[in-house]
């Protein structure tokens, strides 16, 4: 069914009206009949609509009229990672475009950066000669998190132009700009305190570039960073990339000279073999059997250093240079490799020789399954499909369970999304073999590569949105220029923001029973009643609801099964489980359990989520837009999602409002958890008259028995739209109004497109833009 979109003209300041008079009333009565008013719109929640009716609007233009998610297609989602990436797009294509080789990756190959040269902010270029992969134990500091094998990740292309050598930033390809320029600063700051004789105090300084999930990439930043900065060194925990300095090569600067240092440190990083480095010749012994004592402790068992004198030298005081090479690998003295030992011909009898035959397969097993089914990183795209829907037709034909599945976000069913996933022991090829099957369910995956870790929600930067709104027209009684209308109306979010609500998606489409209903049953650890609330049937007449209508007469999970659909992978999956274990408290513990982690927290998430949409509104109706004693605000300037702790919260006090201090967009509200302080003001004393209305006065957000922690956060109540862009576009339509006429009809489309951050809502911010309440 389309989402008709009808526009009214409601603002903040009708939110404010009430029975009381503004003008005549107490600070008192006003908020009584604010309050009243609040509630009284609150409580009609049979249908998600009305419920949504009682959001308020920040700003003042008129809106229009309009049609979204006509089809999946008008609404497209694309997550961007941590790096600020569009998922969508292929995560070694600057890497191709940089070799003019499209299929270059290979699982064992080698980074070689001989042709690049990388721009820094001056005209200054810094050469890369190799790259990377480190394999010496003794290289204790200039270390990834990568074994060799993870970091050789690129074949030189020999058939690349020699002729010309090409330019690119890798770092400014790999990090975003911010990143980037606070990597430089730290650098800058380290080189400043060594030239500035000024030891760094206490523990050594760090710098975090992120979590960067794929191997490659962390690889080539690795050597990237090293390269550019070899007086710092990268260090790896966890997927993270932690930049710190490089205590030997300000060492090896008490020697030699820094651009001597500069140099021997990016030749350590190339590690290429057959090549050498040589120091400047020197003439004093002692020096030069300090170098060698330095070179040879640090770096003996990667490295070998001999002194050779110049061709022209006085023998009275030889001129004499140290030359480092790579040590010889020990290839012919290795043990022999499994496959060396299956290729050798030896002669057995029938019976060793079938022994021999198992032993050799069985080990050849466990080579594969240790070496290949490992967390496979993918792209989903999918299209009208719910996520968890998703996510169980792929546990299927994968062979896995749900619970395998990590994600960064959720993303909407009438749309089509892409969006970053990890699944747990499963092969590269494996996710290959299904992609026809799953074409079918109109989903598809590609960017697929090996990770060493899952995502966890919240782990994305944000989202970007190409939205189609069709069938553009002016708000009733409202004679004005349409176009003029929009371009005010998209004008007027982009300055002043939108609220920023949870979107009803959150809270499911149904009309009888929503999600944080489902969510607030099990925080007062009422299962029965959860699971009865979530196999609540709507007002329809097709199986899923029959089923559902069966099984709350009869309670009888085996028959229900055979009437539930199998494409209702949740309800199947609760079902069997009640089956099992009883529709008892214990039982239905156990059914829950049916679900992975992820999607039984986020009933409990939606609960919190309404309390919020709830909550601001409350705070708009009570303080308008005015920063107010007892309000949080968020210290960082830099948020972009819900994730900041206690310390960032700020709690305004009577003389920072009396200066204005803060801006409304710095204010903050919590969402419901154990860690989290309200605000010191009405909105405070509301939170605490809600968990009483609920029966949550005693609450401490913990259901251990399904081991559910929540925290809380805090999350702004305004946000923008970044980086929006957007058309008008005309479309014709013949309409046939009498036999041989025909009227064309023009009618208006907008194409817009903007970012937003994590956890943000896309129909929230057109509701504000449209004047429309979902």
């Amino acid at each position: 069914m389309d989402m008709e979109v009808m526009l009214g003209r409601k603002t903040l300041r009708e939110v404010l009206k009430s029975s009381v008079n503004e003008e005549e009333s107490s600070g008192d009565q006003r908020e009584d009949a604010s309050r009243w008013h609040f509630y009284l719109r609150m409580e009609e929640d049979t249908d998600f609509r009305v419920r949504f009716s009682s959001l308020c609007f920040i700003t003042d233009h008129v809106g229009f009229h309009g049609t979204i998610k006509s089809s999946p297609s008008d609404f497209v989602v694309t997550e961007i990672d941590e790096q600020g990436q569009l998922v969508n797009k292929a995560t070694n294509e600057w890497i191709s475009k940089v070799l003019h080789e499209p299929n270059n990756f290979a699982k064992k190959t080698k980074l070689d950066f001989q042709n690049l040269s990388f721009k820094e902010g001056s005209n200054q270029e810094v050469n890369i000669v190799t790259g990377c992969s480190y394999d010496d134990q003794n290289l204790t500091d200039i270390k990834t998190d990568e074994s060799a094998s993870e970091k050789e990740v690129m074949e030189k292309n020999d058939g690349t132009s020699k002729g010309k050598e090409e330019k690119v930033d890798v770092l400014g390809n790999l990090l975003d700009e911010k990143t980037n320029e606070l990597l430089n600063h730290f650098a800058c700051d380290i080189k400043e305190k060594w030239n500035s004789k000024t030891e760094l105090i206490g523990s050594s300084p760090e710098f975090s570039l992120g979590r960067i999930l794929d191997k490659n990439q962390r690889a080539i930043l690795h050597s990237a960073v090293r390269q550019k900065f070899p007086f710092l060194i990268t260090v790896g925990k966890n997927s993270e990339i932690v930049v710190k300095p490089n205590l030997e090569y300000k060492e090896l600067c008490h020697l030699v000279s820094e651009e001597e240092a500069f140099d021997f440190f990016k030749y350590l990083d190339a590690k290429k073999e057959n090549s050498k480095f040589t120091f400047k010749p020197d003439t004093n012994k002692d020096h030069r059997k300090a170098v060698h004592h330095f070179v040879n402790k640090k770096f003996g068992n990667l490295v070998e250093t001999k002194s050779f004198p110049e061709l022209s030298y006085n023998a009275g005081n030889p001129n004499v240079a140290i030359t480092v090479r790579f040590r010889e690998k020990t290839h012919k003295h290795r043990k022999r490799s499994l496959f060396e030992c299956r290729d050798q011909k030896v002669i057995y009898t029938g019976e060793e020789l079938m022994v021999h035959q198992r032993i050799v397969w069985r080990y050849w097993d466990i080579y594969k399954s240790k070496n290949k089914e490992k967390d496979q990183a993918f792209t989903l795209r999918k299209e009208n499909l719910e996520m968890f829907e998703a996510l169980g037709f792929l546990a299927i034909k994968l062979g896995v369970i749900p619970s395998d599945f990590s994600y960064a976000g959720l993303k909407d069913k009438k749309a089509i999304t892409y969006q970053a996933m990890v699944v747990r022991k499963v092969t590269p090829e494996r996710l290959k073999n299904i992609e026809k099957e799953i074409e079918k369910k109109r989903m598809n995956v590609f960017n697929i590569r090996s990770v060493d870790d899952s995502l966890r929600l919240g782990q994305l930067k944000g989202n970007h949105f190409d939205i189609t709104i069709r069938n553009l027209r002016n708000q009733i009684n409202d004679s004005s220029n349409l176009r003029e209308r929009i371009l005010e109306a998209i004008e007027n979010v982009k300055n002043k923001g939108f609220v920023n609500y949870y979107g009803p998606q959150r809270f499911g489409m149904g009309r009888k029973v929503h999600t944080d209903q489902i969510g607030l049953a099990l925080l007062k650890s009422e299962m029965v009643e959860a699971v009865k609330l979530f196999l609540t049937p709507e007002d329809l007449d097709d199986p899923v609801n029959r089923a559902k209508k069966y099984f709350l007469q009869t309670e009888d999970a085996k028959g229900t099964l055979s009437l539930m659909p199998e494409f209702k992978v949740r309800e199947r999956a609760l079902l069997e489980s009640l089956h099992r274990f009883g529709m008892t408290e214990e039982g239905c513990i156990q059914a829950w359990f049916s679900f992975p982690h992820s999607m039984r927290i986020f009933y409990v998430h939606a609960y919190s989520s309404k309390i919020w949409n709830e909550a601001v509104s409350y705070r708009f109706a009570t303080y308008g837009s005015r920063v107010v004693e007892g309000d949080l605000v968020s210290l960082d300037e830099d948020v972009d999602d819900e994730h900041f702790t206690n310390s960032k919260v700020h709690l305004v006090t009577e003389e920072e409002e009396s200066a204005n201090t803060y801006a409304i967009h710095q204010v903050v509200l919590p969402v419901l958890g154990y860690n989290i302080q309200y605000p010191k003001n009405k909105i405070g004393q509301w939170y605490q008259e809600i968990l009483s209305r609920d029966g949550l006065q005693t609450c401490r957000f913990k259901v251990p028995t399904l081991k559910l922690n929540v925290p809380g956060c805090y999350r702004q109540i305004l946000k923008h739209p970044r980086n929006v862009s957007y058309q008008l576009m005309e479309e014709h339509e013949t309409d046939v109004k009498t036999e041989g006429s025909h009227v064309d009809e023009a009618t208006l489309s907008l194409l817009i497109s903007f970012d937003l951050d994590a956890s943000c809502y896309a129909t929230v911010c057109l509701r504000e833009i449209m004047k429309h309440d979902f």
